[in-house]
């Protein structure tokens, strides 16, 4: 998340609160890949919080480069085979099915190629204008089709569901997006999170319903 130590570790206990919550109102096991995301972006929140002190007190400074890994693991890495996975695992539709199955794959293999890149190039992060900036020092010419996958596997995965709630959460996590890359594109990788991490308690909502059925 941006902005302190203390907004990022706030968040990560509202979101694990929420995530705890989530996952005892689960009563079918396939809903618990979606239930987790919750709990998911609190873990994260909590590795962007110990960056925060790693960055901005210089005694910290060992606490620079594990934070910066495991939040770029949730984000580059996890985060791409998830989001389809999770609600694949939702879905009865087959053709809806067939069409999360090819997302998966789009999300598998940008995962890897950015696991890839994570051990053979260097990432770094900073503190600039009151936010965390993460420097991605990966293959320029292959930035535009990498993103392009990216977006795919994440955004458009709410958007093949057969239920209406997980589409509009789709539609709100795709309008963080344009606002993230509107006002705050330089930091990207962190605001972005930091809404969809907020946008993550509408999975409370939605298993609330499905637990109802």
């Amino acid at each position: 998340m941006c902005f302190s130590a203390e907004a990022s570790f706030g968040a990560s206990i509202v979101l694990g609160t929420i995530g705890i919550a989530t996952i005892r109102k689960t009563q079918n096991p396939r809903c618990l890949p979606f239930s987790v995301i919750p709990l998911l972006f609190a873990l994260q929140q909590v590795s962007e919080g110990m960056l925060w002190l790693g960055l901005g007190e210089p005694e910290h400074s060992n606490w620079r480069f594990f934070p910066t890994l495991i939040f770029l693991g949730f984000s580059q890495l996890l985060w791409p085979i998830w989001v389809p996975l999770s609600i694949l695992s939702l879905e009865n539709n087959r053709s809806r099915r067939k069409a999360l199955y090819v997302l998966l794959l789009i999300g598998i293999s940008v995962s890897c190629y950015f696991l890839y890149c994570m051990i053979a190039f260097d990432f770094s992060a900073e503190i600039r204008s009151g936010h965390i900036k993460y420097n991605l020092d990966f293959p320029v010419f292959l930035e535009k089709w990498s993103g392009a996958f990216y977006f795919l596997s994440i955004v458009l995965s709410p958007f093949i569901a057969a239920r209406k709630e997980i589409r509009f959460l789709g539609l709100a996590v795709l309008i963080s997006f344009l606002i993230t890359m509107l006002f705050f594109s330089e930091y990207l990788i962190s605001i972005w999170c930091f809404f969809a991490a907020l946008l993550s308690i509408l999975v409370l909502a939605i298993i609330l319903k499905i637990s109802k059925e």
